[in-house]
């Protein structure tokens, strides 16, 4: 399918934001977290299905302008991705030397690119259906769990494999690290051959030029 080639072809990746019904009760101090929130921090499929809940309202028809839509799935793609984690993974060992000036702007454009690449990939009309596997597996190395899911249309309901390596990062709970594309084609990996080739000789800035170059063909298709 059209829609699965695209998704492939972008590595799109996806995040999440849940959805907080208002209650007569109390508030509970902020330093207390709900029963509601500590599960859902503790349980590694809750941000892929707030990430699919979001994609499908963005890729629905009349669902706004890229702009519009940029700013309803940031705050679900900062809930969901570890992007720093994800960054640093891909861009390897040479992370560590950056100063916080250059890790600050890389990742601030690097949380622009996977915004864009999502929204790229999940334009209004796009009509993809989500489905997550029922069962956690655990990841083969690091403790992490991977959500299996796959990614399809009306007309392939099966879709393609799409599967997230969670890792818990403290009190934010399960967050990705890694996307695996056709169920075992590592994401992380992909973007580490680009970003080194950017990167070599040093200059930062080619990799920002590049991952802006990128932002503009995700936004203008």
């Amino acid at each position: 399918m059209i829609i699965m080639k695209h998704v492939l072809k972008t590595t799109s990746l996806a995040l999440c934001a849940g959805l907080v019904a208002a209650s007569a009760l109390p508030a509970l101090p902020s330093f207390i977290p709900s029963a509601h929130a500590a599960a859902a921090a503790s349980d590694p499929q809750a941000p892929i299905k707030a990430l699919y809940a979001e994609l499908t309202r963005i890729e629905a028809k009349n669902s706004g302008s890229f702009d519009q839509r940029a700013q309803e799935l940031g705050p679900v793609i900062d809930r969901v991705y570890d992007l720093e984690a994800i960054l640093s993974s891909s861009i390897g060992p040479h992370y560590a030397t950056l100063s916080p000036d250059q890790k600050q702007v890389l990742l601030s454009t690097f949380r622009q690119f996977t915004i864009a690449r999502n929204l790229s990939s999940f334009k209004p009309g796009t009509d993809a259906r989500f489905t997550i596997n029922p069962a956690v597996r655990d990841a083969p190395v690091g403790g992490n769990k991977i959500v299996d899911t796959q990614i399809g249309s009306s007309d392939d309901p099966s879709g393609t494999a799409v599967n997230y390596v969670m890792h818990m990062n403290g009190a934010k709970g399960y967050q990705v690290v890694d996307v695996l594309l056709n169920g075992n084609i590592s994401q992380v990996g992909m973007q580490h051959s680009d970003f080194r080739s950017a990167l070599a000789g040093g200059n930062v800035q080619n990799l920002i030029d590049l991952l802006q170059k990128k932002i503009k063909v995700f936004s203008a298709g």
